[in-house]
């Protein structure tokens, strides 16, 4: 009776990790809106929020961190436990780093704000929306412990990075045509790849899935 009042109680305390790892989630699926929101819609003082709101990233990971070695020291779980708290403490700082690269295209975006428009924004809210797609499914799926959901994560990354390598081109063309252009090109190109980072990460969050699942890494192996 005491084995199954222990095991009901760490059961909770995983679920209310998964519900703080979701919360934090949520907040870089913001930002990742509001960053692209920011330069889309010339808004400078969003691109300023956007920047300070980085620092409750940092601290949702100090403090998902120290949740998870407690978990560890006063729990010691096994098996799928084990793997679900230690991919826990590997997806915050894949999180957190998405967090960095919100801040860093909402600077890019409120430097280009002060610039006449270089083009219409049409691919590079695309790619964000891709990418915030990636990181919600990605991380429904580490809630859910679903492999399937996972694997179509991990499959999505190509469409980003075809969108990325279009939009280098279509810089690169700008810059070449018109030396006037490159700073502020350079600066979309910037805008371009931090995007593409961010879905990397959403890819890192579903293979670790597929390894808590299945007890499998298959890390390099999706083609």
């Amino acid at each position: 009776m005491e084995h199954e009042h222990i095991s009901t109680a760490f059961d909770i305390e995983l679920n209310e990790l998964k519900q703080t790892i979701l919360v934090m989630g949520g907040k870089v699926e913001l930002m990742i809106a509001n960053s692209v929101k920011s330069l889309v819609d010339r808004d400078t003082p969003l691109a300023v929020r956007t920047i300070a709101f980085d620092h409750e990233i940092n601290a949702a990971e100090m403090s998902i961190d120290e949740r998870c070695l407690e978990l560890l020291a006063l729990r010691q779980p096994a098996a799928r436990d084990l793997r679900f708290i230690t991919i826990a403490l590997k997806i915050v700082t894949d999180l957190e780093r998405m967090g960095d690269q919100c801040a860093n295209i909402a600077k890019r975006a409120r430097d280009l704000n002060e610039e006449p428009p270089l083009k219409p924004y049409i691919d590079i809210p695309r790619m964000a929306h891709w990418a915030e797609t990636m990181v919600k499914e990605a991380l429904d799926a580490f809630v859910r412990g679903d492999a399937d959901l996972a694997v179509k994560v991990c499959k999505d990354d190509s469409f980003v990075d075809d969108l990325n390598t279009q939009i280098q081109r279509e810089l690169l063309t700008f810059m070449i045509e018109d030396p006037t252009t490159i700073s502020r090109a350079m600066k979309l190109n910037y805008i371009s790849k931090s995007l593409e980072r961010i879905a990397d990460h959403a890819t890192n969050i579903a293979e670790m899935v597929i390894f808590m699942v299945k007890g499998k890494d298959i890390r390099h192996t999706i083609a």
